[in-house]
């Protein structure tokens, strides 16, 4: 068997360097009181839970009370549904 065949292959992979979000969808939020949602109340509410590297809203569901969301990343679904609400939406870099 050829040397090339009998030696393990080795090489770079990206993922180590990739992002990861914690995935929230606009259904979920609405067992969180207040006007002003973040990914600290998230985690205290159990929407969120492990380690990640950030918050993505999906906009899976609706939205009924204008609320303001802090969130790393936020799909255009989410973003549109949340503005027709009244609320706002700030992205956390």
């Amino acid at each position: 068997m050829p040397l090339i065949r009998r030696v393990p292959r080795r090489g770079f992979n990206n993922a180590r360097f990739s992002t990861t979000y914690a995935p929230v969808n606009l259904r979920d939020l609405a067992r969180i009181p207040g006007d002003r949602i973040d990914p600290q109340a998230m985690r205290e509410a159990g929407l969120v839970k492990g380690h990640w590297d950030g918050v993505k809203l999906l906009g899976d569901g609706e939205i009924t009370r204008a609320v303001t969301l802090v969130v790393h990343a936020v799909s255009a679904a989410a973003h549109a549904k949340v503005e027709a609400a009244g609320g706002k939406i700030e992205i956390l870099s």
